[in-house]
This record gives C-alpha cells, structure tokens and sequence, in this order.
C-alpha cells in the first residue's frame, strides 16, 4: 500500500464526512484563498483550522510508529540515509511531551510549505489523477507532514543528545533524566543522530575543561543565564563568571582544578 493510500485511511477512519463531500469543500476554500494570495487573516484562520483538525491524527501516527515509517520509506526514495533508534520510538510511543515536541516542530514547517506550494501553483489539487483519484487537503498535508518529519526528529534527537551530555558532566537531575529515557544516551554504541551537537573544535577544547567549568559552559550554550545556571549547579554568579572567562580566555585547558 501506497502512503498516500495509508494517509487515506487513517484521515477517513478519523473525520466524519463522505470524501467526494470534502474534496468540493476544499476545491472551493482553495479558490477562496487563492483570490487574496493565499495569505492575510482568512488564510491565517485556515491555518489554525487545519492544524487542529491535523494535530490529533499526527499525534497519532507519531504514537503507533505509522509516521515514522512513512516518512523513512520517503527518505529511502529520494536516496537520503535516515535512521530513527529503537530507543527514540519507545520514547515516542510512552511520552505525550515528547511527541508534541516532534509535533509542534513538523506541522510547523509543514505549514510553511504548503502555503508556498499554494502560492505557486503546486502541491494540492481537487482533480490529481492519482490510482485512486485525488486525496482530501487534509490527507495531503499530513504527507507535507511525513516529509517534514525528518527534521523535525533529528533536531529533537540532537536536543536529548545535548540534555544528555550535560547531565554526564554535571548530574544533578539523574532521576529525571532516566524517567525520560536518556540516561543510557552517551553510552550506547547505536544511538545514532546525523550531526553533531556541538562543532569538533568545540566540544575538543571544551572536554580538555574541569568538569566544573564543562557544566558551566554546556548550560549557558543551551541558553541559560548566569543566575540561572548558578542556581542550578548551586554556586555563586560570581563563580559562575570566572569559569566562563577561564574558558574564554587564552590559556584553555590550564588548572583544570579550580573554581
């Protein structure tokens, strides 16, 4: 079975309606939406409309894995290497947080695609000649979905990898990093994500750092400020800012003992 044809079903067992019914409702919001450009308020309420009425299905099939595999079997036809570990599935499958991250990330850009489609000319149409004839908008843009999937779950990989490699060098939340599956990350040898965290240069002269000093860096890269790293390691700000300038300053890698 095709993905289109898998879509299909999944968005007919999930909406009321018969899909002759929708394709003319979508026909004519289209037509409706083109004579302002596809953008302004009308088409802003079509986005929110049609994110929720996606948002509950995506969730879905990012639940039971039907995602996922749609979109690796997209990756494999259009010759691009894409991975997804066991361990990440699982996640994906127990955690509603973790799901709503991938989400959130793929709809997202799934809705930027599919207006610049619009506005050029391409991507939905009520008259495809598809085996089956044409699908509903509906089902077209979870495809959208499925394709933007790839990145959306390698930005989110990468983001574990980063929470994990923090808390290896500063454990100060180990429990809460086990309960959300990543506290076997940095030592499993088939945790695989397409690219690295942090630049090699980087991350080199950042290992040659006291740990002290590596969880000072690695919160305040992650965005945190001084009083907000401070109180999570529970030291000084002004600790806090000498560790940076001993990082920043010339002599990296000297007294990897201090403060």
């Amino acid at each position: 079975m095709s993905a289109e044809d898998e879509i299909n079903e999944v968005v007919t067992a999930a909406l009321p309606g018969d899909r002759a019914a929708r394709l003319l409702y979508d026909a004519a919001r289209v037509d409706e939406l083109a004579y302002h450009g596809f953008k302004g308020r009308d088409y802003q309420v079509f986005e929110g409309e049609l994110y929720r009425e996606v948002q509950p299905i995506v969730l879905g099939m990012i639940r039971n894995g039907k995602l996922a595999r749609l979109a690796q079997k997209h990756s494999e036809r259009q010759g691009w290497g894409f991975f997804i570990n066991p361990d990440d599935l699982l996640l994906l499958k127990s955690n509603s947080e973790a799901r709503d991250m991938i989400m959130v990330d793929m709809v997202t850009e799934a809705l930027k695609k599919l207006q610049r489609d619009l506005q050029a000319g391409r991507g939905w149409r009520a008259d495809h000649n598809g085996p089956r004839g044409a699908s509903c908008l509906t089902s077209y843009f979870i495809q959208v979905c499925v394709w933007m999937f790839r990145r959306a779950y390698v930005d989110w990989a990468q983001e574990r990898v980063k929470w994990a490699r923090l808390h290896s060098v500063y454990d100060f939340t180990e429990d809460a990093a086990n309960e959300v599956g990543i506290g076997r990350l940095l030592g499993a040898t088939d945790y695989v994500v397409e690219d690295e965290v942090f630049g090699t240069n980087f991350e080199e002269i950042l290992d040659e750092q006291a740990p002290e000093t590596q969880a000072v860096v690695r919160l305040t890269v992650m965005g945190f400020g001084g009083t907000e790293v401070a109180d999570k390691l529970n030291i000084s700000h002004g600790t806090v800012r000498n560790r940076l300038t001993r990082f920043r300053g010339p002599n990296k890698g000297v007294g990897r003992g201090g403060a």
